[in-house]
Formats: structure tokens, sequence, C-alpha cells
């Protein structure tokens, strides 16, 4: 098959979306599929800018909430001609659309057209603060949810909330595959680890805990760093490092300076994919403390995953898709969200007890590599897009 993965958003980027798009693309090629990716990152620069960035910011400052309207409509514009071009050029058998924009400019050309549902768009555009909650954007941004998921050929879900969500929003049956990882590419890798340190400016006897997370609401990030004092009262080198980065990061700093633990603190920014191995791999504990926030939960964590299969002990919050994964005292360690005094105790756990921490790094490897595989996942994916094409046939 000749597939086209396609998404409003900017690709590739930091986030699970972006990872998502590559791995799948990994593993479909593996199967000896044809697989190219298009997004709003393939449009020329001033096109961005003047064409949907430009009047998206400023509708926001004249009607704060509609600029993200119009903007999701803007590109979704784009895309479609893109697609139609590309399409002209050589044609694709199928379009999986990352969103739900992505969707509506699929459906607007010829092309058969499935949606990936990676989260609750609406809620998640209140969570970080884009519109506000029962705002008439809100509603109209539900809407167009609702209406693409209406319209779609098919539905995929990472999880089964967001399975569960799609069908009570819009009565559409979706198929549950959960996210996945290139287990090749995200292994243990704990005799660099030394290496990795002095290479990073680390040093040998740091406990470093890292948190491979956009700097959002959502994924709870304020929280190890309230519990970080608690910690080094115990384990006094012990470090943070945020890679990602978003509206967070500022009021993150603050509660660092005010505990007087910023100097302790690293923040990465966004950091390419490839870098993050080497991460996971100087890393002694993976911290992955999302929260609910306006209806929204995460979804089963790639994050987490990666740190899984990377051989990194996992600390998550007891919240949505990391419930599924993580077996607490088996695989992993759960915790209450927002419980900084339970994330302290978890972390002080792993690092007085570094024989127990490694038993769980090697049950989780165990289980991504039977049931998180990319092949996997793509094998399943491919089967999909099988169906939906044989119905369009007939």
């Amino acid at each position: 098959m000749r597939i086209l993965l396609a998404t409003v958003f900017n690709y590739p980027h930091t986030g699970g979306l972006s990872t998502h798009m590559t791995t799948l693309k990994a593993g479909l090629e593996q199967l000896g599929h044809e697989v190219e990716t298009l997004s709003f990152s393939d449009l020329p620069y001033y096109k961005q800018q003047f064409f949907a960035k430009g009047p998206s910011f400023f509708m926001n400052r004249m009607a704060p909430g509609k600029g993200i309207l119009l903007g999701h409509k803007l590109r979704s514009g784009m895309l479609r001609d893109m697609i139609k071009k590309k399409h002209e050029d050589k044609p694709y058998d199928i379009v999986n659309a990352q969103d739900i924009y992505a969707t509506f400019a699929a459906l607007e050309t010829p092309v058969p057209t499935v949606t990936t549902v990676h989260g609750y768009m609406t809620y998640e555009a209140i969570s970080r603060g884009s519109i506000k909650t029962e705002s008439v954007e809100a509603r109209v941004l539900q809407a167009k949810e609702k209406e693409a998921y209406e319209k779609t050929r098919q539905i995929i879900t990472v999880d089964f909330r967001i399975r569960d969500y799609v069908k009570d929003l819009a009565a559409a049956e979706g198929i549950r595959v959960h996210n996945f990882i290139d287990v090749d590419q995200f292994r243990p890798q704990t005799e660099r680890k030394q290496e990795l340190r002095q290479k990073y400016g680390f040093a040998e006897d740091d406990h470093i805990v890292f948190i491979p997370r956009r700097l959002t609401k959502k994924n709870g990030v304020i929280y190890p760093a309230k519990a970080l004092p608690k910690i080094q009262q115990q384990f006094p080198k012990t470090r943070l490092i945020y890679a990602g980065s978003g509206e967070e990061e500022a009021g993150l700093r603050t509660i660092c300076e005010k505990n007087g633990t910023l100097s302790t603190v690293h923040f990465l920014g966004d950091i390419p994919h490839d870098l993050m191995k080497d991460y996971y791999a100087m890393s002694d504990i993976t911290m992955v403390p999302s929260v609910h926030s306006e209806g929204v939960e995460e979804a089963t964590s790639i994050s987490a995953l990666e740190a899984m299969g990377s051989g990194v002990p996992v600390i998550a919050s007891k919240v949505g898709g990391l419930k599924e994964i993580v077996q607490h005292g088996e695989n992993g360690l759960l915790v209450e969200e927002k419980d900084d005094d339970q994330i302290a105790e978890a972390v002080c756990e792993l690092l007085r007890d570094h024989d127990f921490g490694q038993r769980l790094a090697v049950q989780a490897r165990v289980k991504i590599e039977e049931e998180y595989s990319h092949i996997s996942a793509a094998t399943k994916y491919a089967a999909i897009y099988e169906s939906v094409l044989s119905k369009v046939s007939t």
C-alpha cells in the first residue's frame, strides 16, 4: 500500500503524536509498505507565517480563543491542497489523519481516510489555556471533533478511554491500537551510563531523575519539583532533568527558586527524539507524573514505554493509560496524582534499593517486547487500512 500519515501540526516536533508518526512509518515500511508524511512543516515558511500563524495570532488578540479555530481551519485548507497535489502526482491508497483538521483536509480529496485519535482535542485546548471552559469556541471545537469522527471511514484510538470518549461524543466505533515503540531503538544501554554522564556534564554519583514531558498542566510536571527537597534530604545529589517545553515552565522555575533547588534542576527544552535514548540510558529513574486536567487523562504514554524499553525503572501517576502499562511493584511504581510525598517516597525507595529497581526494569523490558512492538502495531494498522479499502472497492 501507498500510505500517507498527515497532520495539521508541525512534524517532527516534541510530543507523542510526532513520535507515533515516526515509529508507525518505520514499522509499516519494514512490512513493505510505502509511507509518506505530510504536515504544516512542509509548507513554505512564508505561507506558515502569513497565511496561518499571523492571522491566528491577530484574531486571538482581538478575540481570545477564536484564533485557534481560525488557525486550524487555515492549516486544514493548506494541507488539503498539498494532499491533492501529491495524490495527483503519485496516488495514495489511504490517508491516516492524525488529528481532526487533517481529517477534514483528507476528506476533501479522493483518498479514503481513517483517523487516529490521540487525545481529547477540546479538553486539551482548555487545559493548556487556548480556549475557555464552556465558551463558544469550546462548543465549536467539540462540534468539529464530533463531525470528524462521524465522517471518517474508521477511527483508531490509542487507548480504551479515548475510544469510549469518541463513542459517547459521536456514536462512532473506534478500534483501539495502543501506543508502541521501536523496541530495537529503545533498549537497555546500562554499559553506556557513565560515558553518557561524562558527555552531558553529570557526575558519576549523581542521582538522575529524568522527566521526558512537555511542560503542560496535564503532565503534572510541577510535582517532581515539589518533591525534590524531600528527596534531597536523603539523597542530596539528586537532580531532575526535564526534556520538553510548554506553558508551565515559568511556574516550574518559580517553584524551584522558592525551594532552593533550581541549581539541581535542568531544563533541556525540546530535544531531538534521537537524543532521548541517551538521557534514558544515563538516568537512574524516569518519571511520568501526569494528572487529570480539564477532563484530560494521559493515554498510553510513549515516554513511559520508551523508558520501560530502555531498562530504566519508571515511576508513574495512577491515571489513564499509565495504569494499563505499569503494574505497581512488578514493572514499575505507581503513585497517586499530585502527591509529591508519594513521589518522594517512591524515588527514595528506588535509590535505596538498586536491585529492586533493576528487577522492575527487567520485567518492564519483557512487557515492552511482548506487547508494545512497533512491528506488531504496524501489522494491526495495515490490517485496518486493508479492511477499509476492501469496503471502498465493493
